[in-house]
């Protein structure tokens, strides 16, 4: 049958080295948006790199500039079949962060892709040129199923954006999607980001969880004062913190403070949960058991629950300890929240419950960068059993449905200002060294990653099968 010849296509694309030929290519342009110096290298990896690979398959290519005024240019790539079909919209980002050369492995380079048993190194592998490489190759795989088979036709429209600014908060891509909306119309958001549950298990989410960064400091008087003649009379802006930290999580990391504890553990949510086991791998970290909200499963907790961590804590000069009360202390922290929590309220609740806790003189406020709204679709959505369908067909094993990924990303531009129900199948795993030195991408997860992409490829061009308005 043709589907299987989609999914042999992809087979041998891998195993001789086409998609380490590709993935290559790509991963040698050093895309750091983060580098101010590589603005040049984020325009070539979309108009030198990813336009000619959009159109061998046939689709039209635009490249814009950033409406925001600064940050990468934006490709889409467009395959227009039938105006009454199915229309798919597709994402991608071609920036990654700094490449943190000196940190490395000996021997691996960031910018050279390199295969070390079933490990490909290189930054972008898992972050995110190894995962639209994979749906690009897909795409092929399908068209070239069809063509054997007597068909020019991919048998439905492909809207494919790719981005080069979303390691710095995707800066721009929201006006662009609100000047293109017409432009960007479409049934579906299908793509590829983050991590699966497991490296072996096929996953779907269906949005993210929201993060804000927030500061939070305790100021208390001009220079620090000797500890020996001022300690027991003057307050430690260092314990005062500490302590106002303390109040906001229990000693195990379950929330305080009312606001941020979200109403939206749904029954659906909780179905789609149940049964599913976080792992990362043989080199992840292992979930500590009594960690994080009680009467709650690893599961629920990451992907149905709000977290808070703190990211950094400064009292003193750490690096040079002296003997005086430092007049000030500070940390930076995150709260990781999903649908169900009003962001807006974030701040100010946390603000209301230190003040009612009796810590009147630390004060919070958001931080400008590390904002990404809270998202999700519905598990039991049209869209969602339908995606679950062709991927269990392909696989047979069942898929994992995370309502939404515990990280974040800019879905909410897709589902909220775009109104798509987005559908995301990632092809990483959570021990990939994503943002840090020796990133990589699993061999065999993207061989099985292209498997089941060529096969969701092929059954969308299948008009019968999918969902309808």
């Amino acid at each position: 049958m043709s589907r299987e010849r989609a999914i042999a296509h992809a087979e041998r694309y891998f195993d001789e080295g086409g998609f380490f030929a590709d993935l290559a290519r790509r991963v040698a342009i050093p895309t750091e948006s983060q580098n101010p110096e590589r603005a040049g290298d984020l325009a070539r990896y979309l108009t030198g790199e990813m336009q000619p690979s959009f159109e061998r398959l046939g689709f039209k290519c635009r490249v814009f500039e950033n409406p925001f005024g600064k940050g990468g240019p934006f490709l889409l790539a467009e395959r227009i079949e039938n105006t009454a079909g199915v229309t798919v919209l597709s994402y991608g980002h071609g920036d990654v962060i700094r490449g943190q050369e000196k940190s490395w492995k000996p021997g691996l380079d960031p910018w050279k892709l390199s295969l070390e048993g079933d490990r490909l190194y290189g930054r972008g592998t898992a972050d995110n040129k190894g995962q639209h490489t994979i749906n690009l190759a897909a795409v092929a795989a399908a068209l070239e199923a069809r063509r054997q088979a007597g068909f020019n036709r991919l048998g439905f429209n492909l809207k494919i954006l790719i981005e080069t600014g979303e390691e710095v908060g995707s800066p721009g891509l929201k006006e662009f999607c609100f000047e293109n909306k017409e432009l960007l119309k479409a049934d579906v958001l299908i793509a590829s980001d983050g991590p699966r549950l497991q490296p072996g298990q096929p996953t779907i989410f269906l949005g993210s969880r929201g993060a804000l960064n927030m500061d939070l400091v305790v100021d208390l008087r001009e220079g620090g004062h000797h500890s020996g003649n001022w300690g027991g009379l003057i307050a430690n802006p260092g314990i005062i913190l500490a302590h106002a930290l303390a109040s906001i999580t229990g000693p195990k990391g379950e929330i305080n403070v009312a606001e941020w504890r979200p109403n939206s553990l749904t029954p659906s949510v909780r179905e789609a949960l149940c049964g599913l086991e976080v792992d990362g791998g043989p080199e992840g970290p292992k979930v500590d058991p009594d960690w994080g909200e009680p009467d709650l499963t690893p599961a629920e907790r990451v992907f149905g629950w709000s977290s808070f961590e703190v990211l950094a804590f400064t009292c003193g000069d750490p690096a040079k300890p002296v003997n005086a009360i430092p007049p000030r202390a500070s940390c930076h922290c995150q709260l990781r929240y999903v649908v169900g929590v009003d962001p807006a309220d974030i701040v100010p609740a946390l603000q209301r419950h230190l003040e009612r806790s009796g810590f009147p003189t630390v004060k919070v406020t958001a931080a400008r960068e590390g904002f990404f709204p809270a998202t999700r679709l519905d598990p039991r959505h049209p869209w969602v059993v339908w995606v679950k369908n062709s991927l269990e067909k392909t696989s047979h094993q069942p898929t994992a449905i995370l309502p939404n990924l515990g990280g974040s990303l800019p879905n909410d531009i897709f589902a909220d200002d775009l109104g798509l129900p987005t559908v995301w199948i990632p092809h990483s795993y959570a021990a990939c060294n994503q943002h840090a030195p020796n990133e990589h991408m699993l061999a065999p997860v993207a061989r099985d990653a292209l498997r089941l992409m060529a096969g969701l490829m092929w059954d969308l061009g299948e008009a019968q099968s999918v969902p309808r308005k």
